[in-house]
């Protein structure tokens, strides 16, 4: 099954954004060679782009507690697996404290990082990170791949319990829905919301279908649009059914 979230509002298209960045330099960043690493530490300058909002680490330690205070009213719950809850629980404190913990703005280090900027400004450039133009960059390039994965992981450290924030809440907020099955007839699927609120939706599709999912949607109504691609990839209209489940979340 493939699965296509789709964001409702702006605050989860952000944590969706850097859950997707996260993951990307997760795998670079266990590589070995100097264009993977590369990879990553532009990864890092693109959380920084998406992170900058100076409301991000408050707008997290905010939805954490809610969170906890939601979950701890599920103790009492004789249907609840206590082991279960109390790691959750567990997992959330660890990450408010160490998001209490982080210290100035988000990203602060490295643009006190007078030559992680320089490489910054020139990888904005397209081509900008060449020999010529960046030769402390492609002398530390060639230094040995553990040498090279620890600066990038040490750079990365202060972003840490952002992402370990994000992690949680977002996995929270994927539990939340139930799947309904559904077919959408002739390739599309139209659904009132009557203006209930709702922060993200799923679909999943097995993939083999070849069926794409293009999703509109606002408080009131959500429709969603099957395609295909063709020999040239660009989408057409579906021609057929297609039995899909749909997932909304909400905390």
């Amino acid at each position: 099954m493939t699965v296509y979230e789709y964001p409702f509002n702006e605050r989860i298209r952000t944590l969706l954004r850097l859950e997707d960045l996260y993951e990307k330099f997760r795998f670079f960043v266990a590589q070995d060679h100097p264009l993977q690493h590369h990879v990553a530490l532009t990864t890092i300058f693109e959380m920084l782009e998406v992170a900058g909002r100076a409301d991000l680490k408050s707008d997290l330690l905010q939805e954490l507690e809610r969170q906890r205070q939601t979950l701890l009213g599920f103790k009492s719950n004789p249907n609840v697996e206590t082991g279960r809850l109390d790691a959750v629980l567990s997992d959330m404190e660890k990450a408010s404290s160490a998001l209490i913990a982080t210290q100035g703005k988000t990203g602060q280090h490295i643009r006190e990082n007078e030559w992680l900027m320089s490489i910054r400004g020139r990888t904005i450039i397209p081509g900008g990170a060449c020999e010529f133009d960046l030769p402390s960059y492609h002398a530390w390039q060639h230094w040995p791949s553990e040498q090279r994965r620890a600066d990038i992981l040490q750079w990365f450290a202060p972003l840490a319990p952002l992402f370990s924030a994000i992690t949680i809440i977002l996995r929270l907020l994927r539990e939340s829905g139930r799947a309904t099955h559904i077919i959408a007839n002739a390739g599309s699927y139209q659904q009132m919301l009557q203006g209930r609120t709702y922060q993200m939706l799923r679909v999943s599709i097995d993939e083999r279908l070849g069926a794409i999912p293009e999703i509109s949607a606002n408080k009131y109504v959500l429709w969603i649009r099957f395609t295909s691609q063709g020999g040239d990839l660009k989408p057409k209209a579906f021609e057929g059914d297609v039995p899909f489940e749909l997932t909304l979340c909400n905390f």
